[in-house]
Formats: structure tokens, C-alpha cells, sequence
């Protein structure tokens, strides 16, 4: 009978030190990583992730003057589907979302486009002029408009045209955002049409292709990705629209209600009202319309873009 012996080189060899160090500094990097995420995390979860809990947490309550706080499960929510108030607010930002959205994303389309096609020396200083109004903040940039919106201080004073009336408002606060806006989604569309390869155009204009159809065939359909990202945000900044008539609702409070959207209105109901449940309900309703809305814009889009 044979005895069979395993050779040394057949056996599992040990670590070396090599290893062992190569397992130290592996350990030392990731850990070196979550020193980096670190703040951010305690950021997001302090400042975010708690508040809305605690928000979630309240609109389950409410407040009655013999009980106290008394949890009332979904009352408040239920509360708020039926509320025609609400409800108004709603149909009013889908309506402005609806026509706000091409409006913005087409100026800012044709800016990124002309910018992208100029080569002359002042291409740096029309891209710094048209993103210079997402610089200053939205308070500002509202009460400069209001100022100008205004019937007696405003340049447009003798024109005999109210700006922030019931007919106009929508329009008003729709040119506020668009200036506000349309540099920031101009910057991003640009930044898509300069990682496109120049090549593409240089073929297009030997084939005999116009500057006007090199824009609309080749460098539109290239960005598609762009495109949907802006306008996934657009229509995430477009219903939560709040600032903006929060802060020309002294110029007409007539024609900008407490209730004028839904974000206006939870917050009136919060600080005017003290409905702090109601208004915590009012806001998790409003962020699951957003997210729906956002959802239905990626599926539609999903086959035009790469977002998935």
C-alpha cells in the first residue's frame, strides 16, 4: 500500500505580508471613505430625514382643545383629498406646470443652442449673462419683479396694464420663473452639446445640412438625455411652486390667495392657522404628487432617453 504525501507546494500557502498589508490599507481607504461621506450623511439625516419623519409623524395627529393630540391615522389626508382647496391649488400648478415647462425648456433649448454654435469671443459672456438670474436668489429676483409688475413705481405704470391681476398673474409669475430658471437648464443643456463629438457635425455639413438642421436633427436628438433630466426638474420645482406667490401675494391678495398652491396653502395653514397636522398632511400629499408626476414623465420618456 502506498502512502501518498502531499508535496509543500501542494498545500494553502499563508498569507504573506504583503497581503496582510494590502488588507490594511483596503481597510484604511474605505474607512477613510465614510470619514468623507460622513458629514453629508449626518447632514441629510439631521436636516432632512428626521424632520420628515417627524412631519409624517404629526400628520397622523390631531390637535383637539379637551384631548390634546389625539392620533387620528389618515383623517388628516383624507381631510385634504376632499378639501376643494386643495384640490384648486392642484389644477392650478398642473396648468402652469403644463404650459411653464415648454416655455422654459424651449428658451433654454434655443440658448444652449446658439451659444453651442457661436464662436466668436463673446460666446463666454452671453453663457455668463443668461445664467446670471439663477445667481440671485428667487426673493430677490421676485421683489425686483414685483417692483416692476408694480402700478405705480413699475416702468409699465402708464400702460394701464395690471400685471397681478386675476387674468394676468398665472402669466407674471410664469415670466419669473422662466428668467429665474432657464439660465440653470440652459447651463445644463450646454454642457450635453459640448460632450458631443464635433465630427458628427463636420459629416452633417458635408452631406450639405444647414446650421438650422445640424440643431433640430442631430444635436437635439443627441442630448435627449439633457432634455429629460431639465425638464424632470423643471417639473419638480413647478409643483412645488411656492416662493414666488408667497411673495407678490401683498401686491393683490385678491388674486393670490392664502390658497393660490398647495404648498402657499399648507403654509398658511401652518403659520396662520396653527393646523400644523393638516399642513404636514397637505405637504406629504403634495410630495406624492410630485413623485407620481415625476414617475409618469420617466416612463413616458424612458425609450428617448437613457434614464431608467
Amino acid at each position: 500500500m502506498t502512502e501518498v504525501q502531499t508535496s509543500p507546494a501542494a498545500a494553502p500557502a499563508a498569507a504573506g505580508p504583503s497581503e496582510k498589508t494590502g488588507r490594511r490599507s483596503h481597510r484604511r481607504e474605505a474607512a477613510a471613505g465614510w470619514l468623507f461621506v460622513l458629514p453629508f450623511a449626518v447632514l441629510l439625516v439631521a436636516f432632512l430625514l428626521l424632520p420628515m419623519a417627524y412631519a409624517f409623524k404629526i400628520s397622523l395627529y390631531r390637535s383637539t382643545l379637551i384631548e390634546g393630540e389625539v392620533f387620528a391615522f389618515f383623517d388628516n389626508y383624507k381631510q385634504a383629498i376632499d378639501d376643494p382647496l386643495v384640490r384648486e391649488g392642484v389644477v392650478r400648478v398642473l396648468i402652469f406646470g403644463l404650459i411653464q415647462t415648454p416655455v422654459m425648456i424651449g428658451v433654454a433649448l434655443l440658448a444652449a443652442l446658439l451659444i453651442d454654435a457661436a464662436t466668436s469671443r463673446f460666446s463666454r459672456f452671453f453663457r455668463l449673462a443668461a445664467f446670471v438670474p439663477y445667481a440671485v436668489p428667487v426673493v430677490i429676483g421676485t421683489l425686483m419683479w414685483g417692483f416692476l409688475y408694480s402700478d405705480s413705481l413699475g416702468p409699465f405704470s402708464g400702460l394701464g396694464i395690471d400685471f397681478v391681476s386675476s387674468d394676468t398673474v398665472l402669466a407674471s409669475l410664469g415670466n419669473i420663473t422662466t428668467w429665474q430658471w432657464a439660465g440653470y437648464n440652459m447651463i445644463v443643456l450646454y454642457a450635453a452639446l459640448q460632450g458631443l463629438p464635433r465630427e458628427t457635425y463636420e459629416s452633417a455639413k458635408i452631406d450639405g445640412a444647414g446650421e438650422v438642421q445640424i440643431a433640430l436633427r442631430i444635436k437635439t436628438p443627441m442630448i435627449s438625455s439633457a432634455l429629460v433630466l431639465a425638464t424632470l426638474f423643471t417639473i419638480m420645482g413647478t409643483l412645488q411652486f411656492f416662493t414666488e406667490p408667497l411673495i407678490l401675494q401683498p401686491l393683490n391678495p385678491g388674486a393670490i390667495t392664502q390658497h393660490y398652491t398647495p404648498n402657499v396653502y399648507a403654509y398658511n395653514q401652518a403659520f396662520s392657522f396653527q393646523q400644523y397636522n393638516y399642513s404636514a398632511a397637505i405637504s406629504f400629499l403634495l410630495g406624492a404628487v410630485v413623485f407620481i408626476g415625476s414617475y409618469i414623465f420617466l416612463f413616458a420618456t424612458r425609450k428617448r432617453s437613457a434614464l431608467q
